[in-house]
Order: structure tokens, then C-alpha cells, then sequence
């Protein structure tokens, strides 16, 4: 009889044991996954007075979330930049910006919660038929995804030509310091 307590008493306490000790273990699925979209045409070329602009491996990154499949972050555009100094001068890029346009030609705005990053800067002096070549990286408007669909790419280039003119101007009247 005591031999049978205690065998039963042993056999509850392993009991408790292994099923008090085994932790349910969850496994967190993500939230958002990250979604890359190429633009198309991947490659686009464009001439200018001054430039040759080159755009390749165009790609929007997105971060959204899985069950409402709302964009979380604001997208990125990314890809290769080549720019080709046309002119007879030497140029001095100081930065590179790009602006979003929809199919009308209206620049699509940022929502007030969006990050902008839109100036790329360069700073590269290019000689005449002198190239220039980076990677690209920016932020694009969530609404140039899903609401407004992107129909154009604007690039505009900010230089400072070479050699710099300067004019002297001497005001005509005498200065006192009284």
C-alpha cells in the first residue's frame, strides 16, 4: 500500500513535470515582406543641351504589409545613372533630382507622413564628352504606385559651367565712413 502511494506519487510528480516544463513555443510570422517591382522600360535615355542622361536597372522597393497589403514605408527607386557631358564646356554637377509625374504630366506629391529623399548629389566636375556614373537611390511616392500611376520621369541636373564668369560692377559714388 505505501509502496503504491509512493509509486503513484512519483508518476503524478513526472507527470507535472514533463508537462509543466514543455513551453508552447510560437513562431512569429512577419508582418511585412519586401516587394521589388521593375520599372518598365528598365532603361531609359534622354538628351538635354548640355547632357546625356542614362537611367538603367530602374526598380521600385517596397515594404508592405502582409495582411492589408498597404505600403508601410515610403518605396524606393533604385538603379544605375550614367551622365555624359555634350557640351564644349567643362560642367560642374553639383546634384541630381528627380520628380514623378503622372500620365497627364502633374508632379504626384508625397503624402505628409512620407520620407523624401529626391536630390541625388554628384559632385563631379565632367570634361567635355566626360562621363559620369552612379548608383541611384531616392525615395518615390507611395500615390506613383497604386493611386496615380506613374507615366514620367522628370530629371533635372544642377550644374555650375566652367569656367566661372565674373563681373566686376564699382559703384560710381565715393563711400565715407562717418
Amino acid at each position: 500500500m505505501r509502496f503504491t502511494k509512493i509509486f503513484i506519487f512519483l508518476i503524478l510528480s513526472l507527470a507535472i513535470g514533463f508537462f509543466g516544463c514543455a513551453k508552447e513555443q510560437k513562431v512569429e510570422v512577419p508582418k511585412h515582406e519586401q516587394i521589388t517591382k521593375n520599372l518598365v522600360p528598365p532603361k531609359a535615355e534622354v538628351k538635354g543641351q548640355a547632357f546625356l542622361v542614362e537611367l538603367s536597372d530602374l526598380k521600385v522597393i517596397m515594404t508592405v504589409n502582409i495582411a492589408s497589403k498597404e505600403i508601410v514605408e515610403t518605396p524606393s527607386l533604385k538603379g544605375s545613372i550614367k551622365i555624359t557631358n555634350k557640351s564644349k564646356d567643362i560642367l560642374d554637377i553639383q546634384a541630381l533630382t528627380l520628380e514623378y509625374l503622372d500620365e497627364a504630366g502633374k508632379p504626384i506629391p508625397y503624402k505628409s507622413e512620407e520620407k523624401i529623399v529626391k536630390v541625388y548629389p554628384f559632385w563631379k566636375a565632367l570634361q567635355p564628352e566626360g562621363i559620369a556614373e552612379g548608383s541611384l537611390d531616392v525615395t518615390i511616392p507611395a500615390n506613383a504606385i497604386k493611386e496615380k500611376p506613374l507615366g514620367k520621369l522628370e530629371v533635372d541636373i544642377v550644374y555650375i559651367p566652367s569656367p566661372l564668369k565674373r563681373e566686376i560692377l564699382i559703384l560710381p559714388e565715393k563711400i565715407k565712413i562717418e
